[in-house]
């Protein structure tokens, strides 16, 4: 019967297997994210990454525990997924509340941190110089030069102060998009936890019809 303890430990089973898959998908998700947007040093983005490592170990101890009916591992199983959820649904919640002004601010934050070698990088690949229109132009030893790259942006130009455009707005897009994939992804596999919690909880408190009680194994030790 669905609900008793063999469903129970077959369900929760099945569950952390299943978390053991979002786990990896969440780093997938994360590392895309990163990718896309190419230059950023993105805190949140991060997170995923995290969530996604520390669901993975969690889901392995789930697995235990529900194998072995271990009463310890199950205990600290359900604080830890339940803690989980709450940072989890934090980040995610922060990556769907991160509007386009913050965005950029993280992506030019995530710009200035990146190595020069990474920053020209970006520059070849997009046309583009500088991350916004006050820093397309060498302001230290540091920055890479955009000579090469306004020699092949202006080719066809006649304008003698013809510059390369600035790569923040030509990488909004793609940063806009890994904050709301991360924050969707995330907030829906939180819930799932809550769920997972809750059967974990009630499979510890079920008991193992395999392992009868002592009075039905020795009756004659009882006195009625």
């Amino acid at each position: 019967m669905c609900g008793g303890f063999t469903c129970s430990k077959n369900a929760l089973i099945a569950l952390n297997i299943l978390y053991v898959l979002i786990g990896f998908l969440l780093i997938g998700v994360g590392v895309y994210a990163r990718a896309a947007s190419v230059v950023t040093n993105l805190p949140i983005v991060g997170g995923i990454l995290a969530c996604g490592v520390i669901l993975i170990c969690i889901s392995m101890l789930g697995l235990a525990g529900a194998v072995k009916h271990h009463q310890v591992m199950l205990f600290f199983y359900m604080i830890i997924l339940f803690m989980l959820f709450l940072i989890q649904f934090s980040i995610a919640s922060s990556c769907l509340a991160v509007n386009s002004e913050q965005q950029q601010q993280f992506a030019e934050q995530g710009w200035k941190t990146v190595p020069p070698k990474l920053r020209k990088q970006v520059q070849d690949s997009f046309l583009c110089c500088g991350f916004n229109a006050t820093s397309n132009s060498v302001t230290n030893g540091e920055e890479p030069s955009c000579e090469l790259i306004n020699r092949e942006c202006c080719a066809d130009s006649k304008d003698p102060l013809c510059r390369c455009g600035p790569c923040g707005p030509l990488l909004e897009d793609k940063i806009n998009y890994a904050f709301k994939l991360c924050g969707g992804l995330g907030i829906f596999f939180s819930f799932t936890e809550v769920l997972a919690v809750f059967l974990a909880r009630r499979y510890r408190n079920q008991h193992d019809p395999c392992y009868l009680p002592a009075r039905a194994v020795f009756p004659h030790n009882y006195q009625y």
